[in-house]
């Protein structure tokens, strides 16, 4: 094509020795990212790899994981086993279910995952029709093992209850003892919780409900997105609420800038907090806002964040600031302790479905206003945004004080309970506003059902959906993203350099074997080269042009 220069030979050659250089490990760790929800941009700048190669390693999934079994021979005859479309959805379907338990820290056993794995078998069989119907599925004890092996899945426990409850008191006291030493005060003591929300969900008896399941293909009653919540002890400060959706860019949020929504606002495909996305919160967020608050009320620079024992949240956060420390829950879920898991996360969702219905009556209400079907087919995410932000505002301080009572009761004070409003008393005005708008059947029960329905485990259903809208967006993601096209200049490659003698230096001058720094200088060396090579032709080039 005219004006298109063609690739030098030292550009094809080090595009080829970067395709070499990838190991096995590496195409298995952009495989695992991948399968957690990040994106092929976050994936290629956190392995320093082009998205190009990201993508044809995606795209060659089945052949790494083979050629990664097929290292062990443990798992030889596993190759040979002939798997049908159904067995690959239902495995996969449960992973992604698995993987929802464990963020949730859920207790899980054998007999749980088998009975999981035979419903979902028997689900995706009913979709497929009857040419599906002639294969039969036990989940039995030895396709457990194997399919433990083949997406590496722990081992798991029964949860004894009574050794968490002891195990709580114990925790409370250490807790204590961490607070009296550092000298930290309600003010700076902090607690952040994790929880789904179906943004566009109502009662089951509301027509609208009622119309949508009835209708085919997507439902938005089942779109959910993830926060995390979280404020101190003290209960004066709120952290600004962090979203995740399966969305980087809906269309609701065209024409809005990001950095000004009163929420921060992440995606993954899956809807889940990760941990890049976790360690972003904390590093780039969490701590410069306590930084803020500390200098704003005359405080000593210093917290204390206690976290649930969640995958998602990083081992090492400590190690990041210095300001924070952080300290793991011994959480029991048939009592739980954490803060906001005491009536705050659940107050917020009462404050949230009163402001939708608000909503409805103020988009409504009037000669020259539309329907309530009219109004509910246009609520988008950017208005579940708006309402997120003001519910979590309507929450009183004393709430999220008395949320401490259980994991450290020095620090909550005398409560007015009649100045404190109830999620009853936020049920009973649901209920009346939806009277207003003409759902006259609805009573407290159902928008109680409602409420309790955010935090259940994905059903069949869900899981279906959820991987039919990754695959979707990633399609959408592959077909409409245009190529990112990169450039190394002279000036990186000279600060690449520079960085790669300062690291060899440093290698040099404290390792002792001298064998072992000359064969890694001598490798590396070998492997950069061909950026060498380039350097040399962009200065020839720039030398030519002068």
């Amino acid at each position: 094509m005219p004006g298109k220069r063609p690739l030098s030979v030292t550009s094809i050659r080090c595009a080829k020795r970067e395709r070499k250089a990838i190991t096995l490990d590496v195409k298995l760790e952009v495989l695992r990212r991948f399968e957690e929800g990040e994106k092929l941009s976050q994936i290629a700048k956190a392995l320093g790899l082009a998205i190009s190669t990201v993508a044809t390693i995606r795209d060659n999934k089945e052949k790494i994981k083979a050629s990664s079994e097929a290292a062990s021979p443990l798992r030889v005859t596993q190759l040979t086993r002939h798997r049908s479309a159904v067995m690959e959805n239902m495995e996969r379907l449960l992973s992604l279910w698995i993987e929802d338990q464990s963020r949730r820290n859920v207790p899980m056993s054998t007999m749980i995952i088998q009975e999981k794995a035979k419903s979902l078998f028997d689900d995706l069989q009913r979709e497929q029709g009857e040419s599906s119907h002639t294969e039969t599925f036990s989940a039995s004890r030895g396709w457990f093992v194997r399919f433990k092996e083949r997406h590496g899945l722990p081992s798991f426990k029964v949860s004894n209850e009574a050794a968490s409850m002891a195990g709580e008191l114990r925790y409370s006291e250490v807790l204590k003892s961490i607070i009296q030493k550092g000298g930290y005060t309600p003010h700076h003591v902090f607690n952040i919780g994790e929880t789904g929300l179906y943004w566009k969900r109502m009662p089951e008896k509301t027509f609208t409900s009622v119309e949508e399941n009835a209708a085919p293909g997507f439902r938005s009653a089942k779109d959910r997105l993830m926060l995390l919540l979280g404020g101190n002890a003290a209960g004066d400060f709120k952290l600004k609420p962090l979203l995740v959706y399966h969305s980087e860019n809906p269309k609701a949020m065209k024409g809005y800038s990001k950095p000004n929504l009163p929420v921060i606002w992440r995606s993954s495909k899956k809807a889940w907090v990760t941990r890049s996305i976790f360690h972003e919160w904390f590093t780039y967020f969490f701590c410069p806002a306590v930084e803020k608050y500390c200098a704003q009320n005359n405080l000593a620079n210093k917290a204390l964040l206690i976290l649930e024992n969640a995958p998602c949240h990083p081992v090492n956060l400590s190690d990041l600031s210095d300001n924070v420390r952080v300290e793991y829950l011994i959480e029991n879920k048939a009592d739980p302790i954490q803060p906001m898991g005491q009536g705050v996360i659940s107050t917020f969702k009462a404050h949230y479905l009163r402001k939708t219905f608000q909503h409805l009556i103020g988009g409504t209400d009037g000669e020259d206003k539309g329907t309530i079907r009219e109004f509910w087919r246009n609520y988008n995410i950017m208005n579940a945004v708006d309402n997120i932000a003001e519910a979590w505002d309507e929450l009183e301080p004393s709430l999220m004080n008395s949320a401490w009572k259980k994991i450290w009761p020095e620090c909550v004070h005398a409560h007015d309970a009649s100045q404190t409003e109830t999620i009853t008393q936020i049920q009973q005005d649901i209920v009346a506003l939806a009277n207003d708008l003409g759902f006259g059947e609805l009573l407290e029960a159902d928008v109680g059902q409602l409420l309790q329905s955010h935090d259940e485990d994905l059903s069949n259903e869900e899981l279906m959906q959820l991987e039919q809208e990754r695959a979707a967006e990633e399609k959408e993601e592959n077909e409409d993203t245009p190529p990112f096209l990169r450039q190394l200049t002279t000036k990186e490659l000279s600060e690449a350099f520079f960085h790669f003698e300062e690291g060899m230096q440093i290698l040099a001058n404290n390792d002792p074997n001298n064998e072992r720094k000359f064969k890694v200088s001598r490798g590396i060396s070998d492997v950069i080269s061909c950026y060498r090579d380039l350097y040399n032709e962009k200065k020839r080039r720039s030398k030519q042009l002068s």
